[in-house]
């Protein structure tokens, strides 16, 4: 259980959507350290759900789909702000130094994001559907469940952090503010893709 949990894990965190822009943006800018942060707080809205779904909440994740709406359009309204913020900005002399709070702010701002994100509740939905055949498994095997989607997720960030942030920051100055100005175009592109959806669906 605790290996398919794993697996499970990496495959919600492994597609690049807005989160994985936002950690390489920071990893960028501030270190691997604060990267690894972003994710964790996603890692860790990973686990509460799981959580919820591996003590039979199911019903409970459900009923947050009927909060879809303000969700998604608070999501994609922060999510375009962030974007527009990436555009914008300056480009540093040098790598800003994490600090607690620096780091506390980007671990909490990824797990409000993660948890407020309605393909987020949705995929969790759908995993816990396709696992009902467990519903009535022991506290043992959930707590497996929790831990191994909770170790894919913070496997992948830290992969991201301290892999791909390394690579990365090896390039020119020049071409890692072309990455951070393509990361806010993307990370607009999605808020104000989500925001249409929103509407659509209203």
């Amino acid at each position: 259980m605790f290996g398919q949990a794993m697996l499970v894990g990496l495959a919600i965190a492994a597609p690049v959507g807005p989160i994985g822009l936002i950690c390489i943006d920071r990893t960028l800018r501030l270190g691997a350290w604060t990267g690894l942060a972003t994710g964790l707080g996603a890692a860790t809205a990973d686990g509460l759900y799981a959580l919820l779904g591996a003590l039979g909440m199911t019903m409970l994740i459900q009923q947050l789909t009927t909060m879809a709406m303000p969700l998604a359009v608070a999501g994609s309204g922060v999510l375009c702000w962030m974007g527009l913020g990436m555009l914008r900005r300056a480009p540093a002399p040098g790598m800003a130094a994490a600090t607690a709070s620096g780091l506390l702010g980007a671990y909490v701002s990824a797990l409000l994001l993660t948890l407020g994100n309605p393909l987020t509740i949705l995929s969790f939905i759908a995993i816990f559907s396709g696992l009902s055949g467990h519903a009535h498994a022991g506290v043992g095997e959930a707590w497996a469940m929790v831990a191994g989607i909770v170790s894919g997720s913070a496997l992948w960030w830290c992969v991201l952090a301290f892999g791909i942030g390394r690579v990365l920051r090896r390039w020119g100055e020049q071409a890692r503010r072309w990455l951070d100005r393509g990361c806010g175009l993307l990370l607009l592109g999605m808020g104000s893709w989500m925001l249409w959806q929103a509407l659509r669906g209203w």
